[in-house]
């Protein structure tokens, strides 16, 4: 079986590319991420990836297409909501590149525990009817722990946020908020 997998950094990528080559499934790497910024992000995450794939032998699709006007654009309305968009035109250009190129299948890294894991693959079924190509499902949550550890054994850029500049804001008010209820809890002992 011929698989496109969409792939969003190497750290999420290690383990799941092993699985599916374990069994027998020939599989090709398809970067395309509009939502990662900022650039400097976008570029360090594209570059890991690259020297991974070169590394395994990884076919390796890039469709540098470094999208910010046009993410914030479609989310900007509905920020909160901003997962859906990504999740759908990463899922779609995937799909459609699968079907138009003569894959079996495609898929998607489904190992993130702070993803939301069925809507992606929702989204995923949902396309792979639309452009007539079978989204092939595998969860590999179970997987990640050691994905993670497999990239910083192996010097990978490890990014501290799912990719768009808002999950960066997110990322950093929760720090903010952290620090700010350690602070308040300390005052309380002291005083």
């Amino acid at each position: 079986m011929k698989t496109l997998m969409h792939i969003c950094c190497a750290p999420c990528a290690n383990r799941p590319i092993a699985a599916l080559r374990e069994e027998g499934i020939e599989l090709a790497g398809f970067w395309y991420n509009p939502n990662i910024h900022p650039y400097t992000e976008y570029r360090s995450r594209k570059t890991c990836l690259e020297d991974y794939a070169r590394e395994i032998s990884l076919p390796l699709v890039v469709v540098n297409d470094y999208g910010l006007r046009q993410f914030v654009q479609h989310v900007a309305d509905n920020i909160d909501g901003r997962c859906a968009y990504c999740y759908r035109v990463r899922m779609e250009e995937t799909a459609r590149y699968a079907a138009e190129r003569g894959f079996d299948s495609f898929t998607t890294l489904l190992i993130s525990p702070y993803q939301n894991h069925e809507a992606i693959c929702a989204v995923a079924r949902a396309m792979g009817g639309e452009y007539g190509v079978e989204f092939l499902y595998r969860d590999f949550r179970p997987l990640f722990r050691e994905g993670q550890q497999f990239a910083r054994d192996h010097g990978f850029y490890m990014q501290k946020y799912c990719g768009c500049v808002f999950s960066e804001e997110d990322r950093y008010l929760a720090k903010k908020r952290k620090k700010e209820a350690e602070r308040l809890a300390a005052a309380r002992q002291n005083g």
